[in-house]
């Protein structure tokens, strides 16, 4: 079966070797340099609560189910990828397929391994790739429905910090609520812990414009921020409404990618299952309920969110086992990221024994 572009220009095929893509789906900048003691340790470095965090295999199979739930209730967010992604410019052309959501997500999950995981140069070269992509992601409404909401702007510091702190967030609540150690549940961690992770992140924050912010280093100082900024975050039925162009977005790219389909997207319908639909629910169940209301969910909505992500708890605890995570981390995360994670874990384990003696 070839996977040469169709008549119409829109490669609509999908092969096994293009669901799993080679290192430049990923790749940016050059190949990243793993943290370690010849070079430095990175943002976080072994021994970090973000660490402990990041590299959990629950933490990494859920990453892309996420990411979306927390960052999609933060407005400027949204409109961004409404008015300016890739998937919207597409969609409106007539040339969006599912592969190029498939392929959207997964480069967002992939991209973050070198910042989190690499040496600081690599952090720092990746961060300012994205501050160059993002350069022109601005407009002056973020809902036409709220028009005093203003504008907003992807390398602005308040967005820029948002869109750290809420990627970040998201992997704290996945770690506690989904987690396990053994047969054991990790849960909550301590008071002292939460903040040293959030303390943590303004460091990986100041990557970013966001460093013009004034960044939480603890998690009362963060829920200051949502505080501060509760307007931003929540939904309306005007947001997915794309002000230039008057259409739906989220109805325009299911459209455009059902007038593009082809039989052998059957490879990217199954993986988008289990990131949409499977592994949404237990996301949605560890997120906070404020969160749950700003995606617009009902009490019974949630209550039966959390019914379901209680009995999937055994399907939860097997995705974290070694072969199955690494075949989802694999084929979303790419192959540098799977080098950067067996690197920095070893480098982790080493830092904890240490620690221990």
């Amino acid at each position: 079966m070839s996977a040469e572009p169709s008549a119409v220009g829109v490669n609509k095929v999908v092969t096994k070797e293009r669901v799993y893509g080679k290192e430049s789906r990923w790749r940016r900048m050059g190949a990243p340099q793993a943290a370690s003691a010849e070079t430095d340790f990175g943002v976080f470095g072994p021994g970090s609560v973000a660490w402990d965090v990041l590299l959990h295999p629950a933490s990494l199979v859920f990453q892309t189910a996420a990411q979306g739930v927390l960052q999609l209730t933060y407005k400027p967010i949204l409109a961004g990828i409404r008015d300016w992604d890739p998937l919207s410019r597409k969609a409106r052309a007539g040339t969006l397929t599912l592969f190029d959501y498939f392929d959207r997500v997964q480069r967002n999950s992939g991209i973050h391994a070198p910042m989190w995981l690499g040496d600081r140069a690599t952090a720092q070269r990746v961060a300012e790739h994205l501050g160059n992509v993002h350069a022109k992601v601005a407009a002056d409404l973020i809902d036409s429905g709220a028009p005093d909401l203003g504008g907003y702007a992807a390398n602005s510091p308040r967005e820029s910090m948002w869109a750290a702190l809420t990627e970040m967030h998201s992997m704290l609540w996945i770690y506690e609520s989904l987690a396990y150690d053994g047969f054991r549940r990790i849960g909550r961690l301590p008071d002292a812990q939460r903040d040293r992770f959030v303390a943590e992140v303004a460091e990986y924050c100041r990557l970013f414009p966001a460093r013009d912010e004034t960044l939480p280093t603890s998690m009362a100082e963060l829920k200051a921020l949502y505080k501060r900024d509760e307007t931003l975050f929540g939904t309306s039925p005007t947001m997915p409404i794309i002000p230039e162009t008057g259409q739906h977005f989220w109805k325009l790219l299911e459209e455009t990618a059902k007038k593009n389909h082809h039989p052998s997207q059957w490879r990217v319908k199954f993986q988008l299952f289990f990131q949409n639909k499977v592994f949404a629910i237990p996301v949605q169940a560890a997120s906070s309920p404020r969160t749950r209301k700003n995606m617009g969910m009902t009490p019974e909505q949630e209550r039966k969110v959390l019914a379901k992500a209680a009995r999937m708890r055994p399907l939860i605890w097997l995705l974290q086992r070694g072969p199955i995570a690494r075949y989802f981390v694999r084929i979303m995360w790419g192959p540098d990221a799977m080098r950067l994670i067996d690197s920095a874990r070893k480098l982790h384990a080493a830092a904890k024994r240490a620690n221990r003696t």
